[in-house]
Formats: C-alpha cells, sequence, structure tokens
C-alpha cells in the first residue's frame, strides 16, 4: 500500500484502485457471472437475500475458480489488514445488478449493521466495478469520514435514501475496485440507463465476527478438498471458533451491498 492509500482508508474510510483487474481477469469474471445468472435464474442469490429491482448472485466462492482467486489478490488483502487487522476472514462473494431504468436507491447503511467495538473496526468491503459506474446507472455513494462517527444511518437521518450532506458519488471504469472500511456510511444509486450494472463485492470481516454467508456451510466438499491451505485459512473452513460463531448464523442483518 501507498501512504496515500492508507490515508484515504483511515481519513475518508475508502481507497480506489483503478485498473486493478487485468482484462483476462475481468473477461473472465463477467463471462462466468453472466453464465450464472442465467443458469440459475429466479432462484439467482437465493442462498442470501433479495432486495428490490436488484439481481444478484452469491456463494460465488463455490462457482468457479476465478472467485476463489478473487479472495485472496495480495493487495487486496493488504488493505483489508491495514482496517481490520491481521485476524480476518472472508465473509462473502456476491455480486449486485441494479435492474436498468429503476427509480430503486439503495439505502445508506453500514454492512452488517454494526458499529465498531472496543477492538476497532471489524468490517471492511471491496466493490469490483465489473462495468463502468457512472452518475447515471447506478454509482457508489459514500460519506467520507462517517466510519469514524460510531452512528448507524438510519438512527441519525429521517430518509437514508436521500441525498446526505457530504456525501460523494463515485465513478470508475469497469476493472477498477474500491476498498472501504464498511463501517462507513454507502448505498448505491438507481440504475436510469437501459444498459446493466454488475459489481461483485467480495467482503471480509474480523476472525471474531460470524461470516455473512458461513462458508463451510455452503461450500461443497469437492470444493473444499480442492481448496490450499491459504485459502481454506481465508475461508476459516478449519477454525473450531468460526464454527461455534457462525453456525447458526447464515444472514447477518443490516442492508447489504
Amino acid at each position: 500500500m501507498t501512504p496515500e492509500q492508507k490515508q484515504d482508508l483511515n481519513e475518508r474510510g475508502y481507497t480506489v484502485l483503478e485498473k486493478f483487474m487485468a482484462p483476462e481477469m475481468l473477461e473472465v469474471i463477467q463471462r462466468r457471472v453472466d453464465e450464472l445468472f442465467q443458469e440459475e435464474g429466479k432462484n439467482a442469490g437465493s442462498e442470501f437475500k433479495s432486495e428490490p429491482y436488484t439481481n444478484r448472485l452469491a456463494n460465488l466462492v463455490d462457482k468457479g475458480e476465478i472467485f476463489v482467486q478473487a479472495i485472496q489478490m495480495p493487495e487486496i488483502l493488504e488493505c483489508v489488514e491495514h482496517v481490520i487487522g491481521p485476524e480476518f476472514k472472508l465473509s462473502s462473494v456476491n455480486v449486485r445488478s441494479p435492474w436498468p431504468n429503476s427509480h430503486w436507491v439503495q439505502p445508506l447503511h453500514i454492512d452488517g449493521g454494526g458499529l465498531p467495538d472496543d477492538k476497532g473496526y471489524y468490517v471492511c468491503n471491496s466493490v469490483w466495478m465489473l462495468d463502468d459506474f457512472t452518475l447515471e446507472n447506478g454509482a457508489i455513494r459514500m460519506v467520507p469520514g462517517s466510519h469514524g462517527r460510531g452512528q448507524r444511518p438510519q438512527e441519525v437521518l429521517s430518509d437514508p435514501t436521500a441525498c446526505c450532506p457530504g456525501e460523494v458519488l463515485l465513478t470508475g471504469k469497469a476493472g477498477t475496485v474500491v476498498v472501504m472500511n464498511a463501517h462507513m456510511w454507502h448505498g448505491a444509486t438507481a440504475n436510469q440507463t437501459n444498459q446493466r450494472r454488475r459489481a461483485m463485492h467480495v467482503y471480509y470481516t474480523r476472525r471474531d465476527k460470524p461470516q455473512q454467508l458461513y462458508q463451510k456451510k455452503f461450500l461443497r466438499p469437492e470444493v473444499q478438498s480442492q481448496l490450499s491451505p491459504r485459502a481454506r485459512k481465508i475461508l476459516a473452513l478449519d477454525d473450531p471458533d468460526n464454527d461455534r460463531i457462525s453456525s447458526e448464523i447464515t444472514n447477518i442483518s443490516g442492508f447489504l451491498k
């Protein structure tokens, strides 16, 4: 990480990694995402939760080697460690695509709904732009610095879907990845175009917190058997504490990325 990236995460709550995905990687992810939307149809994303006027995919580590690669990218993991410390694990990998010509605005939220605790921050998300993000097709909206407020947006805003003072709209080219302290208030704007806007979210949490999707339960045995020790550690597959924490929790309250 550069000093500027560290400062961005500390002060703004996010940093932008432009052209992070090589064209080949971007193409493989795009193609696999499209295949899964086609294969899963109305059941797409059913491992997790639905969202109005939005297409979703979930449990992606189970659905392609490219997603196993994505959760292990050293540059992303370095950012994650900077936010929540060295003891982290994957929480979930999903895809979100707001419907074209929709007026649905995702409310400002904190991932998982939780505030930092006595150990500090414990959620860090990365948004992988699979299409260009524009002001018209569902740009990410963020409230820089809000990760330090110790407040949930729904507790202090009369309408979390309305424009918030100080918010910024983040756009970018396909291939960009944004890493954020997920305690920062953030959401997505409406896709007002007739084109799709796909994003992949690779989401991590501190090891003493439950996973958004309990990976050990959802990954097929044949997938688990092919994973490297490094991948297994990131997924917390051999962690008894994670089994205890996550075994009865597959969904965490709060709006989703």
